[in-house]
């Protein structure tokens, strides 16, 4: 699997990467790929199953960016207080944000929270959902009792990614009708302050679904790390 990095220099560690021998010849190649985007790969509406440390970081920075987010977890005691641990995080925010500004920072904490919903029920806005995205315990067997479930419940544009950092992408993905619809997003922690998130597709992920993928990690002011089956840096 050949991976490639995407960002602007001015947020990468290192600028460095950009002047890899490899990367610098294929550049051109990956960039015209990439900058061709479909009005109908928008991502307007992702469900973010697990609301644990993961779950509520990407549960906040897609709302942040203005995506209307359903957080799913297995008690409301569990959501109520992850979505107080976002309220705290994005008041942080406001401190620097909106140092001058405290309506201002007010209005940006409620309007953030106004777009999360939170519910026990994986498949309650299922019908809306562009994107769902599992961030949940690093089990093959729960993972596979999930997703059994929801690709039976899920509209057939609905794209499933995995927040995984262990477990096979495909492997997640064989209990399901949609591989072609299947990537990974995996992100780092804590989610809104790292800026790395690895977009990851399998022999079956369509070129769309990689795109729609990455323009979402890109809408949420993310560097990708991009792994990719079919794509060979010469």
């Amino acid at each position: 699997m050949a991976s490639l990095f995407r960002c602007t220099a001015s947020k990468l560690p290192s600028a460095q990467i950009l002047r890899h021998p490899s990367l610098g010849k294929n550049l051109a190649a990956i960039s015209a790929f990439f900058s061709t985007t479909s009005s109908h790969n928008a991502i307007k509406n992702v469900t973010v199953i697990g609301s644990g440390l993961m779950g509520a970081g990407i549960a906040q920075v897609a709302a942040v960016t203005n995506h209307q987010v359903t957080m799913v977890d297995q008690t409301n005691a569990i959501l109520t207080k992850s979505l107080r641990s976002i309220e705290k995080s994005l008041e942080r925010v406001t401190k620097k944000k909106f140092k001058d500004d405290p309506e201002g920072g007010k209005k940006f904490v409620a309007d953030t929270l106004s777009r999360i919903n939170i519910t026990t029920e994986p498949t309650a806005n299922i019908a809306e959902t562009d994107l769902l995205i599992e961030a949940i315990v690093e089990n093959i067997r729960v993972k596979h009792k999930l997703f059994t479930e929801l690709d039976k419940a899920a509209p057939s544009h609905t794209i499933f990614a995995s927040n995984t950092s262990s477990l096979p992408i495909g492997e997640i993905a064989s209990v399901t009708n949609r591989k072609d619809r299947f990537g990974g997003l995996h992100f780092f922690n804590p989610v809104p302050l790292m800026k790395l998130v690895e977009v990851i597709r399998i022999p079956e992920t369509t070129d769309e679904t990689f795109d729609a993928l990455f323009q979402f990690s890109k809408e949420l002011g993310k560097c990708q790390w991009l792994a990719r089956t079919h794509l060979v840096l010469l």
